[in-house]
């Protein structure tokens, strides 16, 4: 019976043994799955948090280009980082991209029409946060987890639009050897399950299946969107059971009867030490079993004689052979040196108070291996015996090494947000300053402009706006190139810091456009002052490369006089005081007023009109005769713009003429009176008026155009019926190659040239032979006079022989009365136009006058016509 007995103990021992030892198997292989889960989540989070600097500054920037985006984007590539490439896709197609090398394929993938990808760009969008999907596989090649933020941006009405979606990818392989998944020295077996971020329902996409059939230890990985579940093993598997565990258990049941039944028999006094021993035993052993699960060595140590006893487990730790007496030396001699005098003065400090004890060092075992022991004892002292130290001991290296670990990974990832946060800074940085000048640009005038107004106001003062434009800046930056215009930008830039001297707001606003911010008090005159300083230092040269340039500057002014104007609204009056200041002259400046205001209002009216104008065809010619100065027979007519405007009636050009020419329309005006007077002009010809020609008027920003001539040529117009009037300015001695080809066209197709308003600008006799036009026009300023004054009488008839010397018909305008034509006439002229003989007309109104007129020819020398006077 004895042998039975002793026979099923030992295997009963070793079923248990296997048990501590597979307990001890999922305790070390959790430690390294929990190491594996905490890198996961900080190379995830960490690649997809350097993501959100780029898509707050998509958000300030929704028109970005792929330059812009290729130069934020390239900031986040740093050292460690997994990302694979980064992708914009404004309306879910991918347009945007770094790095383009190798990645060319995604451009163009519109994420509705892609089924592997559509899923996650959708619930992105929908779900307004970003979704981790992956592994995925890529157009361009390859695999990636993709996580994909959806971007909104402030729209009309303070509302928000879908922009996109930026994605980063990070790379697979890059990520699993970052976070230790492909090391093989861990001794396990890895499975991650969960793919596109699904948790334990989602589908293996790492790892052998068998993993996760085999019991494994499981931890799960937190992600921005969801989690993964990682699962291990041990590369040989768990410790097994023996087969004959049934048996073994079997033979304990007979044998624990063999031997209970006859102590039940030797009676009660026996039985009850039997039951107390059983007891005992039984604790003795849990506490083994709980021993040796947790890999606990137990010690005793004889304060008085420095003996050591060591269990079995400590000496496995300090990798000595069991069944040896210990001493101090055997202790203190396998501790790390660095440890030592801290471990000895722990050890000191229990004895001299009495206890506990508490300690934690290194040591090295006899193979040279390094490990990290924990040590906890308390002294105590039986009867007639010598005081004791019995403490517990156990390994924790894989607990410091794991604390490093994570300490390595928290450091790492404060490293990835600081990193995050300076290129955040840097983004910001870019988005609100402008490159060149370094000055605050255009979004960051709009962001301080409210507060800085409100803190004007609590001042006691107002905010000012002076919104500079610079003159001629355009004709250095074309004679120059463009590198000197950078130059002066810079040099304005400088010039306005100077001046404001860090008492207002400087900021570079466009082009050649810049802001000062600053605050007026009750006396405004501070700021006309400012303006005279900045636009006296303005005009000082400056040299650049041997050359030596000026501009200056035109300055509009507009002051928050706190009647309840938004701040806003201070750039718009500055810029509508800004082109008052252009149109009077430049270099100068102006301040902002209603009226100024009512007048811009007005014209803006009227401009729109104009437009809408031409839309409708509102423009027409009225046509004013022009007669024979010796016979009064009509030999032609002129075309005069007229606006036949729905409200007002018939608008002279003196309504819109200024207003047309700052809408760049006069030519277009132009064009359509020409077009009309040529259909007017068959139509009289079909009923038999027998007008000769019409003259129409002909803008000096036409005959820049370098679609007349073929304009010209379509209109088939027979030669000597049409005249082209020109301002005299056109015709300086240095005019425009170009324009002079034009003209030299123009007569080459039959039309006459004619100089209008000549004795009031600038043609000289040179311009005359060079030109050679068919007529010149004496100026109603000219022809007035005459009656009365010999003087100017004097300067006409100087002009008339001019004409007369050279061969060009000479016409007057501002004929008034019969009294003019008869001095006319008299001094050679030969074409009269003026109220003496008639007014504007329209097509309708021209035909009924000939006629009228030609009923009455027989009268004509004997009785004065003021026909047309009406």
């Amino acid at each position: 019976m004895a042998v039975i007995v002793i026979a099923v103990g030992a295997a009963f021992a070793d079923h248990q043994n296997k048990v501590v030892s597979d307990q001890a198997a999922r305790a070390d292989v959790l430690a390294k799955v929990n190491l594996i889960r905490a890198k996961l989540e900080g190379n995830i989070n960490g690649n997809l948090q350097l993501v959100q600097g780029l898509v707050a500054t998509v958000v300030t920037e929704p028109y970005m280009g792929q330059q812009r985006f290729a130069s934020l984007a390239s900031n986040l590539f740093g050292r460690g980082s997994q990302l694979k490439n980064i992708a914009g896709a404004p309306d879910l197609v991918i347009s945007l991209m770094y790095p383009m090398d190798g990645n060319e394929k995604a451009i163009g993938l519109d994420y509705r029409k892609d089924e592997r990808q559509r899923v996650a760009a959708l619930r992105a969008r929908d779900e307004r946060e970003l979704i981790l999907a992956g592994p995925v596989d890529l157009r361009q090649g390859g695999q990636g987890f993709v996580g994909r933020i959806p971007v909104f941006v402030r729209s009309a009405g303070n509302t928000e639009r879908f922009w996109g979606i930026i994605s980063a990818v990070v790379d697979v392989q890059r990520l699993y050897k970052a976070s230790g998944l492909l090391d093989d020295d861990l001794g396990i077996d890895i499975a991650l399950i969960g793919k596109d971020a699904l948790g334990p329902t989602g589908e293996q996409f790492f790892g052998n299946e068998r993993v996760a059939k085999s019991n494994p230890v499981t931890a799960d990985v937190l992600l921005p969107s969801g989690s993964w579940r990682i699962a291990a093993i041990p590369k040989n598997g768990w410790p097994s059971t023996p087969d004959n565990a049934w048996y073994l258990r079997a033979i304990m049941a007979v044998a624990g009867a063999l031997v209970v039944i006859p102590f039940l028999v030797t009676g009660r006094l026996i039985g009850e030490r039997q039951r107390n021993y059983a007891e005992l035993s039984r604790l003795s052993r849990r506490l083994e079993l709980a021993l040796e699960a947790s890999a606990i060595g137990v010690w005793e140590h004889d304060l008085a004689t420095n003996e050591l006893k060591w269990d079995d487990r400590v000496n496995e730790i300090y990798g000595k052979p069991t069944g040896e007496c210990r001493g101090y030396l055997d202790w203190a001699g396998a501790i790390h040196p660095d440890d030592l005098a801290g471990a000895n003065a722990d050890f000191d400090r229990a004895t001299a108070g009495g206890g506990p004890y508490l300690s934690e060092y290194r040591i090295i075992r006899p193979d040279g291996e390094i490990r990290h022991v924990r040590s906890k004892a308390i002294i105590y002292r039986s009867a007639n015996d010598t005081p004791k130290m019995i403490g517990a001991e156990w390994d924790v290296t894989a607990d410091v090494l794991l604390n490093k670990d994570l300490v390595r990974a928290k450091q790492l990832s404060e490293s990835k947000n600081a990193e995050l946060e300076s290129a955040k800074a840097r983004i910001e940085h870019i988005a609100l300053h402008d490159s060149l000048t370094g000055l605050p640009n255009r979004r960051y005038l709009d962001q301080v402009l409210e507060d800085y107004a409100a803190n004007a106001r609590r001042a006691g003062g107002y905010a000012a706006l002076l919104h500079i434009d610079l003159d001629r800046f355009k004709h250095i930056n074309d004679t120059l190139g463009h590198a000197a215009g950078d130059a002066m930008l810079v040099h304005a830039s400088t010039v306005l810091r100077s001046k404001v001297d860090g008492e207002g707001f400087v900021a570079r606003i466009g082009g050649d456009e810049f802001v000062v911010l600053c605050v007026a008090h009750d006396d405004i005159k501070q700021l006309a002052l400012l303006a005279d300083r900045v636009i006296s230092q303005m005009r000082e040269p400056v040299y650049y490369q041997g050359h030596r340039c000026r501009f200056g500057v035109s300055v509009g002014i507009a002051v928050d006089d706190g009647k309840d104007v938004e701040a806003k609204h201070l750039l718009v009056n500055a810029d509508i005081a800004l082109y008052r200041a252009k149109s009077r002259g430049r270099n100068r400046y102006e301040f902002f007023t209603e009226a100024m205001q009512s007048e811009i209002v007005e014209t803006k009216r009227i401009a729109d009109e104009i437009l809408g104008g031409l839309e409708r065809n509102e423009f027409i010619p009225f046509y004013q005769p022009q007669f024979d100065a010796k016979t009064l027979e009509i030999v032609g007519v002129e075309a005069l713009a007229r606006w036949r405007h729905p409200q007002k009636g018939i608008l002279a050009p003196d309504v819109f003429l200024r207003i047309a020419e700052e809408l760049n329309v006069v030519s277009i005006i132009d064009r359509n009176i020409l077009e009309q007077s040529l259909l007017d002009l068959e139509g009289w010809s079909a009923a038999n008026l027998h007008i000769p020609r019409v003259s129409v008027n002909v803008s000096a920003r036409r005959l820049q155009d370098e679609e007349l001539i073929k304009s010209l040529r379509k209109l088939n117009i027979k030669k000597g019926t049409v005249s082209f009037e020109l301002v005299e300015s056109i015709f300086l001695d240095e005019n425009d190659d170009f324009v002079t080809w034009n003209l030299e066209q123009i007569k080459a197709l039959g039309i006459d040239v004619e100089i209008d308003d000549f004795g009031t600008g600038y043609a000289s006799i040179v311009s005359l032979l060079k030109l050679q036009p068919r007529r010149l026009k004496i100026d109603r300023q000219l022809v007035i006079p005459i009656v009365k004054s010999p003087q100017r009488r004097q300067v006409v008839s100087s002009i008339i022989e001019i004409g007369k010397s050279l061969g060009i018909e000479v016409v007057a305008e501002g004929v008034e009365t019969m009294e003019h034509a008869q001095t006319l006439k008299s001094l050679g002229c030969d074409i009269l136009q003026g109220y003496a003989f008639g007014q504007a007309l329209d097509a309708d109104g021209l035909k009924a006058f000939v006629r009228s007129r030609r009923l009455r020819t027989g009268r004509i020398l004997d009785e004065p016509l003021r026909l047309g006077r009406v």
